[in-house]
């Protein structure tokens, strides 16, 4: 289950359905749903995460009686052909109708931690009534420092490879990476910006943009160590914050801004590892995922 933040309209369930089906090349035949933190609740085109979580519980439950009647249904025929013996050996072998529904699994989709919507996912899967597992967040992670460095080549910000084998005359020398959630999320993205800093050999500073002038503060730490070509990179997958505050909090900054990581394959990729490895799904090795 993809737990989406955000207002919901068409170009984030574009978004969400595009990660999802990196995931599911990933992973042929994953049952995944699309779940709105900020859903309605009578919306078929944006259902709320708990009333899809219900649902998903309901229909599992479904299933597993399903199941258990048609075992004992065949149970009862094999019976029947064996006599009295074989009726007996079916009373004493009732089979149990279980409960699939904590095999769900709610997936964040947030590059780093925001607690604030954190908080009401968790509230979500509560009064769902499902026994849903919630995984962390998707960073921080070496692919989303490389999610970064492609968006910031994308717009001329970076140089497009690390061996640095060419020049790109607009590219920043000083990365402000804004997040969202505060002061924690800034600096749990600190950490990605440490591997994005790596990559590119030039100073990364997180900062949060829910927090009132953290990202001016930050690009002024920067100007200061001696950075003149200034860019923003929003460590946002995208639906998490208005669409225009990005761009906004680098006018501000007087930087120019890359785009948000959106539905880079990354995403997906991480989205199926976080699923996987709750549910202990042994993934086909991917150099990349390392």
């Amino acid at each position: 289950m993809l737990a989406v933040p955000g207002s919901p309209d068409d170009a984030t369930r574009s978004l969400a359905e595009e990660v999802l089906s990196i995931a599911r090349s990933e992973l042929p035949g994953l049952d995944a749903r699309i779940g709105y933190v900020d859903g309605d609740g009578e919306s078929e085109d944006f259902p709320a995460l708990e009333g899809v979580l219900t649902r998903a519980a309901q229909e599992r439950g479904e299933r597993a009686r399903r199941a258990a009647a048609a075992a004992k249904a065949k149970a009862e025929a094999e019976a029947e052909a064996l006599g009295e013996e074989g009726a007996a050996a079916v009373a004493a072998a009732e089979p149990a109708v279980t409960d699939e529904a904590a095999s769900a699994v709610v997936v964040p989709l947030l590059a780093g931690p925001d607690n604030a919507l954190l908080r009401r996912i968790r509230q979500a899967v509560k009064h769902s009534g499902s026994a849903a597992e919630l995984t962390d967040v998707l960073g921080p992670h070496p692919l989303l420092a490389e999610a970064l460095h492609v968006r910031l080549s994308e717009a001329s910000l970076a140089r497009a490879d690390r061996a640095r084998l060419f020049t790109v005359a607009t590219a920043a020398d000083g990365i402000v990476l804004a997040t969202v959630g505060g002061a924690e999320a800034a600096q749990a993205g600190g950490i990605t910006g440490m591997l994005l800093s790596a990559r590119l050999a030039i100073p990364v500073m997180a900062a949060a943009l829910d927090e009132d002038g953290a990202v001016v503060r930050v690009a002024e730490q920067l100007r200061t160590a001696g950075s003149t070509r200034l860019a923003l990179a929003p460590y946002l997958i995208g639906p998490e914050v208005a669409a225009d505050l990005p761009a906004a909090a680098a006018e501000e900054a007087e930087c120019a801004a890359a785009e948000p990581l959106g539905a880079y394959p990354a995403v997906g990729k991480l989205v199926l590892a976080k699923y996987a490895t709750v549910l202990g799904i042994k993934l086909q090795p991917n150099p990349a995922m390392r």
